[in-house]
C-alpha cells in the first residue's frame, strides 16, 4: 500500500485499475474501509482519503464544507469513480457538481441531501439532537463517539460484531481534530444540497441500508427520484454502515455499478 500525503491530506493508495476513491462518514477516518478495501482493490486502484482534521489528516483553516470539497478535490485523481459515505456522501455529491469532468461516476452510501429536518423534508434528524451531540462531545468525547458508533450500526442483523469490528477500526488512529468534529456537525446541521441535486449529470448508485436510523432511506429513494442515471440498492436488515454489515453485497454492487 501506497501512502501520500499531497496538500497536507493523507491519502492511501491500493490495487490496480480505473481509480475509486473513498471518502468516510463524520469522525471516522480511510481505515474504516478496511473490510471492503482489498476485495475493491482487485478491480480498482482505491484512494482512501483522511478528510482534513480526521485520521492522519492535520485540521485545515477555515476547514467549512466549501474548503473540504475544495481540499478533497485538489487531490482527486483524473477520472475516477468517487463514493462516499454519510457527511463523505455529501462532500461527494459536490465534488460531481463541481468537477464533472474528473468525477465520471458517484456512489452515495447511507447518505443524504440533507441531514436535518426540514418543514418539507420529514427523512432527517432533529436539529436539537445534533446540538445535544455537540454539546456532549465537548463534555465527553469517548462516551459520546461510542455512542455515535452505536448509532450506525443500530438495525443491522449482527449487532455485536459489527460494532465490534467499527469500533476496532475506528480506535486505530488517533481521535479526530476536536475543532473539525465541530465544523464537521455543523456541516451535517446546515448542509442542504436538495435544490442542486437533480444537477448531477454523472451515472449514480445509491447504497442503503432498510434500518438506517441516521440517514432514511426515504431520503434515498427521493434522490434517486432526482436523477436521470441513478439506481437504488437497498441492503436488508442494515443500518447505517452496508459496508460493514454486508461487504459482500457491497463490493458486488460496487463491481456492477
Amino acid at each position: 500500500m501506497k501512502h501520500t500525503i499531497k496538500n497536507t491530506i493523507h491519502s492511501e493508495m491500493v490495487g490496480d485499475g480505473p481509480d475509486l476513491v473513498l471518502l468516510h462518514g463524520w469522525a471516522m477516518h480511510g481505515g474504516v474501509w478496511k473490510g471492503v478495501r482489498d476485495e475493491l482493490a482487485k478491480r480498482f486502484r482505491v484512494h482512501l482519503i483522511d478528510l482534513p482534521g480526521h485520521g492522519l489528516s492535520p485540521a485545515q483553516e477555515p476547514g467549512d464544507f466549501n474548503h473540504v470539497v475544495e481540499t478533497i478535490n485538489d487531490n482527486l485523481p483524473d477520472e475516477c469513480i468517487v463514493c462516499g459515505w454519510s457527511l463523505g456522501g455529501q462532500i461527494a455529491m459536490q465534488l460531481a457538481l463541481n468537477d464533472p469532468q474528473r468525477v465520471k461516476k458517484l456512489v452515495l452510501v447511507a447518505t443524504t441531501p440533507c441531514f436535518v429536518q426540514q418543514p418539507d423534508w420529514p427523512w432527517g434528524m432533529e436539529s436539537r439532537f445534533l446540538q445535544l451531540f455537540m454539546e456532549n462531545l465537548h463534555l465527553n468525547y469517548k462516551t459520546t463517539i461510542n455512542r455515535f458508533l452505536t448509532l450506525q450500526v443500530n438495525g443491522g442483523r449482527d449487532l455485536t460484531n459489527t460494532l465490534a469490528q467499527l469500533r476496532e477500526y475506528f480506535f486505530e488512529r488517533e481521535q479526530p481534530d476536536y475543532a473539525a468534529l465541530r465544523k464537521g456537525l455543523t456541516m451535517l446541521q446546515t448542509n442542504d444540497t436538495r435544490a442542486k441535486f437533480q444537477y448531477v449529470e454523472q451515472p449514480v448508485l445509491l447504497l442503503h441500508g432498510d434500518n438506517d436510523v441516521i440517514t432514511h432511506l426515504s431520503a434515498a429513494k427521493w434522490m434517486v427520484q432526482q436523477l436521470k442515471n441513478a439506481k437504488l440498492v437497498m441492503f436488508p436488515h442494515c443500518g447505517h454502515a452496508p459496508f460493514l454489515s454486508d461487504p459482500e453485497q457491497f463490493v458486488t454492487s460496487i463491481y456492477d455499478f
